[in-house]
């Protein structure tokens, strides 16, 4: 019988199967061991020469950072990003190899958004899944629907600062050149996963760059 306690739950909770036995079968992947929350890394997930090519690709389109629903939430978030060139040589084997790391189709991924944060910018803590009561959500709906699983690869170290931090899990993961950070946004039954909420804490002192891809449990676009 269909779940319907929450918009998309049982397409979420169905990828949910499937990229968990994928990543459970890489050896390059290990899962955090925190409670509640399906969290893994891949270290030298993409090389230092193609991490150096994103950030200059981000460079060239970074503009500051918006958020799905900006009423009352001015400095929630403060640093830069956008769009990266999807024709790009580099950005489409990496969209190639994120797709076929999580077995998701091409068509549930947005585009792969880059992140820089300069000294004392930050995103305070925030869920990647929406609000399905939020205003926004009538779009979001239409438009591939809940988010599934976040793929994020740190392109630089950071000298200090600049952690991930899952705010619930007491869990903090510090930048490293080239690594990948993946979670599910949803739990077991596709529901969304309060324990995901992150934050991305001030850079103290350096530049933090990062990629992200978010996948959708509908087609994007």
């Amino acid at each position: 019988m269909p779940n319907s306690a929450h918009p998309d739950c049982d397409a979420l909770a169905r990828i949910g199967i499937s990229v968990r036995e994928r990543l459970a079968g890489n050896t390059a992947f290990s899962r955090f061991p925190v409670e509640g929350a399906e969290i893994y890394r891949a270290a030298e997930f993409l090389s230092e020469a193609h991490c150096r090519h994103v950030i200059g690709l981000i460079d060239g389109v970074a503009c500051p950072s918006r958020l799905v629903d900006e009423d009352d939430w001015d400095g929630y978030r403060t640093s830069f990003s956008g769009d990266i060139n999807p024709r790009d040589r580099i950005v489409r084997s990496l969209d190639a190899r994120l797709c076929k790391l999580t077995g998701i189709d091409p068509g549930h991924g947005e585009s792969t958004q880059g992140q820089r944060y300069h000294r004392g910018e930050f995103y305070h803590d925030h869920w990647d899944w929406f609000d399905t009561d939020a205003p926004y959500w009538r779009h979001e709906s239409r438009n591939g629907g809940q988010r599934s699983w976040t793929a994020m690869v740190y392109l630089n170290a950071v000298d200090e600062g600049g952690t991930t931090d899952f705010v619930h899990l007491d869990l903090k993961v510090a930048p490293a050149a080239g690594s990948l950070l993946i979670w599910n946004n949803a739990l077991p039954d596709g529901t969304p996963n309060p324990l995901t909420m992150h934050a991305a804490r001030p850079v103290v002192s350096g530049v933090k760059y990062v990629v992200t891809k978010w996948f959708r449990a509908r087609h994007w676009r």
